[in-house]
């Protein structure tokens, strides 16, 4: 085993909060041993999760036309269980077929969330649309979600599924398309269309970006954790399942979702004396500090906070790749890789796209892919987007760092002097950016999702900070309601909890903003009781952006 070391910083700008939180455990409820029951395993949750499905069947719509398997599960302090399974129909992949099963602390069922209501049969599984319309309806779909940028290469891969996210369930290809623009840099688009008929059924943005989101190298001197290798070390990470970050060399990825040109390098990162970079862009070891410490506190956030044990809750380490692409001015979560990769920006617009609160909105996206993986179009899409803001606000505020104090905007430091704007979105008042909404309306789900997002963020900002003109860490803020009411919020780590609860046990893929009042009223009844505070407050702050 190489050991691991920890680099000395010169001039450490923030002592980072590490200690570890009591997060999970229920205010009010009993643990399993106090109870004189033995904590569940994850074996053991499943277990109970298949008896209860097969013991309930009719009623969860489940029929032996159906395949299932486990995503997720989550066992809390008091031994309840919520196991998160994917379903297929004929072994076609089912959209929509997401299904959370919940037992009692004593194994008894306690009931179960469903994305679909229906049993997801379809009349055939065979398609009268050829995967050669569906590849070529994809493809003109990117390039026209591309406005105009010239795509040098693109291709498609069709995959047929079950659609019960739409309406009655339906045989449709699921149509993944790439390509690449005249520097090299990725478009990606999903096109759902009806394998019967040949209709589209929707449509959305395949990269989960920060919407051209960037970060200039503001973190300071940080503590890292590498791992000697020889003569040298490496910018690897054991005490975070190995995490590292490496160099893309300027190269890009011809290989998004399974469909393959190639792959960009992550060559890792190695110094000679265990210091790394200077600070500016001058020294490419600079942007690999920001990156590294980025997933360190976001790993940490997690682990402390919420008791998860890196991105997809299994102790594994994700990887980072900076200098990506050519003035690339974009960072993005990529599940098939399970890393992150941050461009350099433009240098006009943005700068370096390594900041903190970018680190830890893009991580989050692989912590909503491996729970409630909320669908990335309509208001289920603006509410992914919205978790990684909130988790990626709420990160930045965890890591305590004086170079990067905690706040309410979103991308703030990685905005070049004379852009126009402080931030890229705005917690407290989201439309501020001319973009994104304020408040709840039938048509918020037609807006990009990164702008149907405010919804989400200003109930986030109003269940944290409470409404009103005040000044915070620093930063001045001014949150209106949408109803004119006044709310008084309750503070970053109850909205965290909260939030965390509802999605990895109450959300479900199709979930929509009346959804997530659902799950996030049910996630305060469990932390600390129905008609607490808490509660009320939830309730409170989700009408106050419209959600009633």
């Amino acid at each position: 085993m190489q050991p691991t070391t920890r680099l000395t910083a010169t001039a450490i700008s923030a002592a980072v909060t590490t200690a570890a939180v009591t997060a999970a455990l229920l205010p009010t409820a009993a643990t399993a041993a106090a109870a004189g029951r033995p904590h569940p395993s994850r074996a053991t949750a499943v277990a109970g999760a298949d008896a209860a499905v097969a013991a309930h069947a009719r009623a969860l719509g489940v029929t032996a036309a159906q395949g299932r398997t486990v995503r997720d599960v989550v066992v809390d302090a008091d031994g309840a269980q919520h196991v998160r399974y994917d379903r297929t129909y004929r072994g076609l992949p089912v959209l929509g077929g997401d299904l959370v099963v919940h037992l009692a602390p004593g194994g008894a069922y306690a009931g179960a969330d469903r994305a679909a209501r229906s049993d997801l049969a379809v009349p055939t599984t065979t398609p009268a649309v050829a995967p050669s319309r569906a590849a070529d309806g994809a493809v003109a779909s990117l390039r026209a979600a591309e406005r105009g940028r010239a795509l040098r290469q693109a291709k498609a891969r069709p995959e047929l599924v079950v659609d019960a996210l739409h309406g009655a369930p339906r045989l449709a290809w699921r149509t993944t398309a790439v390509g690449l623009d005249s520097l090299g840099n990725p478009a990606a688009r999903v096109v759902l269309t009806d394998a019967r008929t040949g209709a589209r059924i929707d449509a959305w943005d395949a990269l989960e970006t920060a919407a051209g989101d960037g970060a200039s190298l503001y973190s300071g001197t940080v503590p890292l954790e590498t791992t000697l290798s020889g003569s040298s070390y490496q910018l690897k990470d054991a005490t975070r399942g190995n995490t590292y970050t490496g160099d893309a060399a300027g190269k890009t990825d011809s290989c998004f979702f399974g469909i393959c040109f190639s792959r960009a390098p992550a060559t890792v990162f190695t110094d000679a004396d265990n210091h790394w970079g200077t600070g500016t862009t001058a020294d490419r070891a600079s942007a690999a500090v920001d990156a590294q410490y980025g997933t360190d506190e976001t790993w940490d956030y997690y682990k402390n906070v919420h008791g998860r044990s890196g991105i997809a809750g299994d102790g594994k380490g994700s990887y980072n790749r900076v200098h990506y692409g050519s003035a690339y001015n974009n960072a993005f979560w990529d599940d098939s890789c399970f890393c992150m990769t941050y461009g350099d920006g433009d240098g006009t617009t943005f700068g370096p796209l390594v900041a903190l609160d970018v680190a830890g909105h893009e991580m989050s996206h692989g912590v909503t892919s491996r729970t409630a993986k909320l669908t990335y179009s309509g208001e289920s899409g603006g509410l992914n987007e919205a978790t990684s803001d909130i988790f990626g606000t709420l990160v930045e505020w965890y890591a305590a760092n004086s170079s990067d104090s905690g706040d309410y905007l979103i991308g703030e430091r990685i905005v070049k002097s004379g852009f126009g704007k402080a931030a890229l979105r705005f917690m407290d008042k989201p439309s501020k950016d001319g973009k994104s909404a304020d408040c709840w309306s039938s048509g918020v789900g037609n807006l990009d999702v990164h702008y149907s997002s405010g919804v989400a963020n200003h109930f986030a900002y109003l269940l944290a900070e409470g409404s009103g003109a005040k000044t915070v860490n620093g930063v001045a803020y001014d949150s209106p309601t949408c109803n004119g009411s006044t709310v008084t919020g309750i503070g970053r780590d109850r909205l965290g909890k909260i939030w965390y609860r509802a999605l990895t046990v109450y959300m479900t893929s199709s979930t929509n903003y009346a959804g997530a009042r659902t799950a996030s009223l049910k996630a305060a009844t469990d932390l600390y009781g129905a008609g607490s505070a808490e509660y009320n407050a939830v309730a409170a702050a989700w009408s106050a952006v419209g959600v009633n």
